[in-house]
């Protein structure tokens, strides 16, 4: 059919070949230069659309024999494909249509049983924007051998491994939308659920977590919320203590566990702090207080006392941790306990780092290991060592050296 180009304008010619085109006589004496074709309607409207190609285009396009296929003309050219278009089942004539454009249409995969694939265009004639859109489309990159590379990269990974081939399956059924068989959906389905140790190592993970925030949460409240309220408590004790020796509510004598009657002060370490009777730790000790020796055998003597070991403890961690800087006290240092009538200032004299919790001689009245000769009025301090621990005790001692009427005014260790 190519060889209908040269005999566009003569109009025997196009007699000849538009019956041996449509195989029917056509009107031999009619040119086509003299009858073109200048009709409205459905194919007037569509010549010189983007569907029109040349007939030898179209040719090309299914084989070189005209359209091919069941029924068509002897042509190419298929009758009632122009009936469905509104012609009839009449033949269009050269007055109806043009002999060199063929409206080609869009192809049908479900209709078309065989086709020509046509031959991939070659690199030079594809445009910069086409080969971006075709690159979208399709995936596969049009550039040089480093765009192939980068994305093979992103399909595959760094290394370019392939899928496995369930995940290849599972995500071509799923982008092509075809409904899986009920096998198909099974095996998914159990890819897709976790196994029993997967379960387990979650499960203990989460233990794992939990337990971690639960330390945490509570390795906060010892070392920090305790000593807020802790000192919160001691406060408020001490300044009620201080009010009623004010107002000559309390008067020296025998006190009940837990009731405070005295204040010690330690300037050095500026401690300032309520001393209570016992040594409990929820009524005493927990509440960021000083507690004294005073029951069954631990009992010691009082500070008033002629003679004797006037024995306090304190926490030196959490829960106001009022001796935990005791160890920085040197010979000298002045330990002040400041009762609703007197004074009582000790300087301290001797300090034993580490012994055993059972060891109840460092209260007695001449303690041993304190350097002391004889009796005496003395002090003595019992802490927990070493920090944040109650596996030893740390004791230090002291002696008196002055005992001062509050009539006379704060003694010069609280002065100066």
């Amino acid at each position: 059919m190519t060889a209908l180009r040269p005999e566009r304008e003569s109009g025997a010619a196009y007699g000849e070949s538009f019956t041996d085109s449509y195989g029917a006589a056509g009107d031999q004496g009619t040119s086509y230069g003299q009858q073109p074709y200048e009709g409205s309607g459905a194919l007037g409207e569509w010549h010189g659309g983007e569907n029109y190609v040349t007939q030898a285009q179209a040719a090309e396009a299914h084989g070189g024999a005209g359209y091919g296929g069941e029924g068509y003309g002897a042509g190419g050219y298929r009758t009632e494909g122009y009936a469905a278009q509104g012609y009839g089942d009449e033949v269009p004539s050269a007055a109806q249509e043009p002999y060199t454009e063929r409206y080609i249409p869009p192809a049908d995969d479900e209709t078309v049983a065989l086709r020509v694939a046509e031959p991939p265009p070659s690199r030079e004639s594809i445009s910069p924007s086409a080969a971006s859109s075709a690159a979208s489309v399709t995936g596969t990159p049009t550039g040089g051998r480093a765009a192939r590379r980068k994305a093979a990269k992103r399909r595959h990974g760094r290394h370019g491994g392939t899928r496995p081939a369930a995940e290849a399956a599972e995500t071509d059924s799923e982008s092509s939308g075809a409904p899986l068989s009920r096998m198909e959906a099974r095996r998914q389905a159990r890819a897709r659920k976790p196994s029993a140790a997967t379960v387990a190592s979650r499960a203990i993970g989460e233990v794992f977590i939990t337990t971690g925030v639960l330390m945490l949460l509570f390795v906060s409240y010892q070392l920090w919320w305790t000593n807020v309220r802790a000192h919160a408590q001691a406060d408020k004790e001490a300044s009620s203590l201080q009010d009623d020796w004010a107002n000559g509510k309390r008067n020296p004598g025998t006190f009940e566990p837990g009731q405070g009657f005295a204040i010690l002060r330690i300037p050095k370490l500026d401690v300032v702090v309520p001393i209570a009777e016992g040594i409990s730790n929820k009524k005493v000790l927990d509440r960021g207080m000083v507690g004294h020796y005073g029951e069954g055998k631990l009992k010691t003597a009082m500070p008033d006392a002629k003679t004797g070991n006037f024995g306090l403890a304190g926490h030196r961690n959490t829960h106001g941790e009022p001796f935990r800087y005791i160890n920085r006290l040197a010979p000298g240092d002045a330990i002040v306990v400041e009762t609703q009538d007197k004074y009582y200032v000790y300087k301290m004299a001797s300090i034993l780092p580490v012994t055993s919790p059972s060891n109840v001689s460092v209260l007695e009245p001449v303690p041993p290991g304190s350097g002391f000769t004889g009796p005496g009025r003395y002090i003595t301090l019992t802490t927990c060592t070493p920090e944040f621990t109650s596996k030893y005790r740390m004791i230090v001692w002291g002696k008196m050296v002055e005992e001062r009427p509050r009539s006379k005014g704060k003694p010069d260790a609280l002065v100066s």
